[in-house]
């Protein structure tokens, strides 16, 4: 399928690489060395419409179709993957679940603030400890009716941006019979008593990006913050995570690309035997299948947003994408180390961090392995030719 850019996509891509070029990569080997949060960057991002790509307009949002919010995503993962990270898991794990099933007093309560680039951040929490991808049958943390409110206690783990975040929309289990709809997402606010935000993970890589462990005692939310329908949890997040697998593919490309230009670079500048090691055909291979993959990959994360937009099924487009994206960008991201020699292994030279980084993209959002159990499924249900 052929995805020829508008003018207005064009110009979008743009001003989003201008911008990070600008306030985003210069701090990304900062950001990751510190383990710090690029707060002064992500505060520009609310004007330039960063933190509300999925957010309608009338809530301060963007209200971007899916091919432009991906783009906006790969140029982020080309500049800094920690910073990446945090905003794709803001605009399509946070914000997304209360946009698409919300209902209008609730995205007036709680998007403008995170939108703007005044306020903090939006976060998810869904897996919870021992339960892994087990969304159905491992939810542990449970949300009991109390006249107006609702009574939450559990414990979440691997919670993206929970420090920096303004709320934390959390699954819970809203009825004990059991079953699909037995889950509800509820919005809890992370000034809350009871809600407890555990230290940052220390991570292998993308440690600008925090990650928690989220438990809840006796955390008492408005009623009124449940998402949508009560027992409607479970779909309304399988639907939240398809998007975020776009989201997850557009970053991979973004990393991928930064991993090849930085090997573009290194392989002409570096010389052996006299000649730049550009010259060498085990190199050119290593480029070759590095840009061919970018190009692939990007194509089938196009292809997944475009079903998105048009309203189509993308579950399985979504998937396809993540697997492909996220395994090639680490292929691209090892060679890319491999390409620089022992350099590679400095972290003087940015693929050490950028590899870091992609490692964890086969695993978020649904590892490798459920992807081939999504997309498997898919084919099985599928009317025989």
């Amino acid at each position: 399928m052929d995805f020829d850019l508008s003018s207005e996509q064009l110009m979008w891509r743009d001003a989003v690489h201008d911008f990070v070029n600008r306030e985003v990569k210069p701090r990304a080997a900062e950001v990751a060395e510190s383990a710090t949060f690029n707060w002064e960057a992500t505060r520009k991002m609310g004007p330039l419409g960063l933190l509300g790509l999925n957010v309608p307009e009338e809530y301060g949002g963007t209200g971007l179709e899916a091919i432009s919010a991906a783009i906006a995503i790969e140029e982020l993962g080309w500049a800094c993957g920690s910073t990446a990270l945090a905003i794709a898991a803001h605009n399509g794990l946070g914000c997304a679940p209360i946009a698409n099933f919300g209902s209008a007093e609730l995205k007036s309560r709680f998007l403008p603030n995170v939108v703007s680039g005044k306020g903090q951040l939006a976060a998810l929490a869904l897996t919870e400890p021992g339960a892994g991808s087990d969304l159905k049958g491992g939810i542990k943390t449970r949300a009991v009716r109390d006249g107006d409110d609702w009574v939450i206690n559990g414990a979440k783990m691997w919670t993206t941006n929970a420090s920096i975040a303004d709320f934390i929309v959390t699954l819970v289990r809203t009825d004990s019979a059991g079953g699909s709809r037995s889950l509800s997402l509820i919005v809890v606010p992370t000034n809350l008593v009871g809600l407890s935000i555990g230290p940052a993970e220390k991570k292998m890589g993308l440690m600008g990006s925090p990650t928690h462990a989220v438990s809840y005692q006796d955390v008492r939310v408005p009623a009124a913050n449940l998402v949508g329908e009560e027992g409607r949890g479970l779909s309304y997040t399988l639907e939240t995570l398809d998007g975020g697998r776009i989201g997850i593919g557009a970053l991979s490309v973004g990393l991928a690309r930064a991993a090849l230009e930085e090997s573009l670079r290194y392989a002409r500048e570096r010389e052996t035997f006299g000649s730049p090691i550009a010259s060498y055909q085990a190199i050119q291979w290593m480029l070759a299948d590095a840009a061919t993959e970018i190009e692939a990959a990007r194509l089938m994360v196009f292809n997944a947003a475009f079903h998105k937009l048009n309203g189509r099924p993308f579950a399985k487009q979504a998937a396809m994408a993540k697997l492909f994206a996220t395994e090639a960008a680490e292929r691209i991201c090892r060679n890319a180390i491999q390409i620089h020699g022992g350099y590679g292994y400095s972290r003087e030279f940015p693929v050490e961090r950028i590899y870091r980084d992609a490692r964890l993209m086969t695993i978020g959002e649904g590892t490798s392995e459920i992807q081939r159990l999504v997309i498997a499924r898919s084919l099985l249900d599928e009317p025989s030719a």
